[in-house]
């Protein structure tokens, strides 16, 4: 304990040459002082007992579980149990992709998607197809894609007589079924990565209880057409819980999503959850892509009546529009406070590209990703980071080394835009609803993960003294679900610890 105080404060060859030409009382003295009033650091492999007890009360086993809690700036942890134990992280693995994106792309990293004429320009007319050419961009949403459109009329043209030209050819990427994680394939976070990728697919339905007739309202966006929808839902006054579940949705699409879609939602909604929104990815992409460029050009007043289909831009050819996304230190903050799947994938993909080798595919992300780990000498032969998102049976990662990851982290140039894309506990993201009212509220930034049979958490936290924490907490056991309790209390003790 001698050896790890001195190492951490002064150059050991110095209290050496110091300490031989002591006395024994001197030396004892010396050592008396610092035993008694300098707290060092503590290394355990069990885990501390308010959480013990916890663990114990709800029922997930001890082999079940994996803790490393180290102090930045320390050499040692102050818990590491069954830390080196490989386990799924879920969502937790989206800090390993986001630094990585931080540090192989930078903070100011931006994607681009690009208009092309494939025609001939007369006046206010293209007598050809219009081609938009994605790159990936995680944040194509409704807003921006609007707001491409927008400065595509404002270059004065109007009407297009040919086709739209769907160009996603800078990613490699196979078709995947959508229902094979969970069997949900219309739940938004299943919507497969793409090069052009519009507003996620997504159509939005908005729930509105309605107490003065006793109904619920249900508003789609952006393109009521593509749905047939019938609303069954009945109002009730009981407590807002996972509302989700009293909903049941009865979802009709064709095999290539091509067509309109029929969602039937029958079941119960409380007014006492107030609105809510359910997101659906019902239509493949060119569907939708063409319904939404045919509103918005529309509403700008252009004229369109023409087809989709995919196509390529000549590489020859200048854009007519090109748009940036906001800046990776922003998109982080929505794949990291929200666990947005949809975007990390995305970022996991432009990875593999930073050598400048496309089209992106997943086999080059993940070189990249154990390349750059290389070169940060961090080691981890036991990580399978499938897509870069968590959303995976297959993911693995140790908490000792996701532990040493956020160590790394906290000592790089990009530290503050990678900690500030954490959720803060009772504050905002997934931590919002989380310790709220306790010491802890707003003194944890921490990652939180979810999958069936499994709960994690990642992050760093401030303890009653300033002094900061990092914390990874994996449970891999059928009861995860019970297991918040003793991961709250982990984050209690860390804060209060001696």
């Amino acid at each position: 304990m001698l050896k790890i105080y001195i190492e951490n404060y002064y150059p050991v060859a110095t209290y050496i040459s110091y300490i031989l030409t002591m006395t024994p009382f001197k030396l004892a003295a010396i050592l008396y002082f610092i035993l008694n009033t300098v707290t060092l650091p503590v290394f355990s492999q069990n885990l501390p007992l308010s959480v013990s007890q916890a663990l114990n009360q709800s029922g997930i086993s001890e082999s079940a579980i994996s803790v490393y809690v180290h102090e930045i700036g320390t050499s040692q942890p102050l818990i590491a149990f069954n830390s080196d134990k490989p386990m799924n992280p879920a969502s937790v693995m989206k800090l390993v992709t986001t630094f990585a994106g931080l540090e192989l792309l930078g903070p100011a990293y931006t994607w681009k998607t690009e208009l092309y004429a494939n025609g001939v320009l007369k006046g206010d007319k293209l007598q050809g197809d219009l081609v938009i050419k994605g790159y990936g961009d995680p944040r194509l949403n409704l807003e921006n894609f609007w707001l491409l459109i927008r400065r595509l009329r404002q270059t004065g043209l109007r009407e297009i007589t040919g086709d739209l030209l769907l160009d996603n050819s800078y990613f490699d990427v196979p078709i995947g079924d959508p229902a094979a994680f969970d069997n949900k394939p219309f739940r938004t976070y299943n919507t497969a990565p793409e090069a052009l990728l519009v507003n996620y697919r997504t159509i939005e339905l908005r729930i509105i209880p309605q107490p003065a007739t006793n109904t619920v309202r249900i508003i789609t966006n952006p393109l009521p057409e593509l749905i047939d929808l019938s609303n069954n839902l009945k109002l009730t006054r009981g407590k807002c819980n996972e509302w989700r579940n009293t909903i049941g949705a009865d979802i009709r699409v064709d095999a290539k999503g091509n067509s309109g879609a029929s969602v039937k939602l029958n079941g119960s909604y409380s007014v006492n959850c107030g609105e809510k929104t359910l997101l659906l990815s019902l239509h493949s992409s060119p569907t939708y892509t063409l319904s939404l460029f045919r509103q918005l050009w529309k509403e700008q007043g252009g004229i369109f009546n023409g087809k989709v289909r995919n196509g390529t831009a000549l590489d020859e050819r200048l854009p007519l529009e090109i748009h940036q996304s906001p800046p990776l230190s922003e998109i982080i903050r929505d794949i990291n406070k929200f666990s947005n799947n949809i975007a990390a994938r995305q970022l996991y993909l432009a990875l593999g590209t930073t050598t400048g080798n496309v089209p992106a595919t997943l086999t080059k992300s993940n070189v990249a990703i154990r390349q750059w780990l290389i070169s940060r000498k961090l080691d981890f032969p036991e990580l399978i980071i499938e897509n870069g998102s968590g959303l995976s049976r297959n993911g693995r990662i140790s908490a000792h080394h996701l532990g040493k990851l956020l160590l790394t982290a906290f000592q790089s140039s990009v530290m503050p835009e990678f900690v500030s894309s954490l959720p803060i506990s009772a504050v905002d993201g997934t931590m919002k609803k989380r310790l709220n009212g306790t010491a802890v509220t707003g003194r944890a930034h921490i990652k939180t993960g979810l999958l069936n049979g499994v709960k994690t958490m990642a992050g760093y936290m401030l303890d009653k003294t300033g002094k900061r924490i990092a914390i990874v907490f994996f449970v891999n056991h059928s009861k995860s679900g019970n297991a918040q309790l003793t991961m709250d209390m982990l984050l209690h003790w860390i804060y209060e610890r001696p």
